[in-house]
């Protein structure tokens, strides 16, 4: 199968640091390769791959220098080339929001977007005029799209677990990794570890946006005794911080479509403690691989029951649902639907679309995760 695959530019393909969305494209895009599919990324030129690499930008827009008009420049640059050579790829698989969606309407080529974020009213009025096929990475995230033609499936977010280095043990600190900002909830974070009385370690990167939150928010209450601030991680840090950890606490104030770092956490054996919000109950198992809580008096509950937890279990969770061949028997899968879809569409014996209910129970029930996740 001849497949693109087309990346936001933010982020090199895979990351050095933070960026959940290119580390998902890169795992994606280097399976499909070593199944032997022949696959061409567009991605910034930094990046690095197996596959045959296309770039209209010599490195990634995150710290480049690069003014925003520029960068705008680059992403619909980015996003033109693979549609101006459509008619020499099978599918066009689509992760880079909105400029994608934009062209995907002008080529026969048939194109599957994924939804890696939230969406604004503007970025709901684009997906109802696309044309083309989408998936969500969670239930809670397909709950906020607008239903319409094109839906094939949940898909869940994968890791390459085998590359987590698993600890038994553990340590006694608390970790927040992820970028740092309000809905993520690190001012919480600190809120929970004063109260647990135990140290709290923060790792992630600001962004500009950010940059008053973290300032004012954050920096007053980092003393370097019971909240640390680690800075932004690269992967071997990464790794070590969330096997050393007693548990990752994901305090979220809004909708996450997935959370990559609580599936990172649990493949090192590390506990999640996070907020009913988003995803969260779908990614933890409550009470096996962690805790869904309402508020902090519950957060600083369960980090006092949170020894409970089985380590061992949690990581079995992660090789089970979140690991990279699940997610990408599930994209072939999709793929190939796909393809059947719209073979039968040019030959007239069924619409545009066939309604998504028989794949989306397939997809769900029987190939993502090994089955249905309980609810919690």
């Amino acid at each position: 199968m001849r497949i693109a695959q087309i990346a936001p530019l933010e982020m090199r393909v895979p990351p050095i640091g933070y960026g959940g969305t290119e580390l998902v494209v890169s795992l994606l895009t280097e399976e499909l390769v070593r199944r032997g599919q022949d696959v061409t990324l567009f991605a910034s030129g930094d990046s690095v791959t197996a596959a045959r690499l296309c770039s209209v930008c010599p490195q990634m827009l995150r710290g480049s220098g690069v003014d925003a008009g520029d960068a705008l420049i680059y992403r619909l640059l980015n996003a033109i080339s693979p549609f101006e050579q459509a008619h020499n790829f099978d599918i066009v698989h689509n992760h880079a929001f909105p400029e994608g969606m934009a062209m995907a309407n002008l080529v026969r080529t048939p194109v599957l977007s994924t939804f890696h974020g939230g969406l604004s009213e503007a970025g709901r009025s684009l997906l109802t005029a696309y044309k083309g096929y989408y998936n969500a990475i969670s239930k809670s995230a397909k709950s906020l799209l607008p239903d319409k033609e094109g839906f094939v499936g949940v898909i869940y977010n994968a890791i390459n677990c085998k590359s987590y280095p698993f600890s038994g043990r553990g340590g006694d600190d608390l970790l927040f990794l992820s970028r740092i900002s309000q809905e993520k909830g690190p001012h919480i974070a600190i809120e929970v570890a004063k109260r647990s009385g135990r140290r709290l370690i923060i790792a992630g990167n600001v962004d500009t946006v950010d940059e008053e939150y973290f300032q004012q928010r954050i920096m007053p209450q980092v003393d370097g005794d019971i909240v640390q601030f680690f800075g932004e991680a690269d992967g071997d840090q990464k790794r070590e911080l969330f096997a050393n950890a007693l548990c990752l606490l994901m305090p979220i104030t809004w909708p996450e479509p997935f959370g990559l770092a609580m599936v990172e956490a649990m493949a090192c054996g590390t506990a999640v403690i996070a907020f009913n919000k988003g995803a969260a109950p779908e990614v933890i198992r409550h009470g096996e691989t962690g805790f869904i809580v309402q508020d902090v008096e519950q957060m600083v509950k369960a980090v006092e029951e949170v020894h409970r937890i089985d380590r061992s279990r949690c990581r079995e969770h992660v090789e089970l649902n979140f690991d990279v061949p699940r997610m990408v028997d599930d994209y072939l899968r999709a793929y190939e639907w796909i393809l059947e879809a719209e073979a039968a569409r040019r030959s007239d014996t069924l619409p545009r679309f066939v309604p998504s209910l028989s794949y989306q129970g397939r997809l769900f029930g029987e190939f993502t995760m090994g089955g249905p996740i309980s609810e919690n």
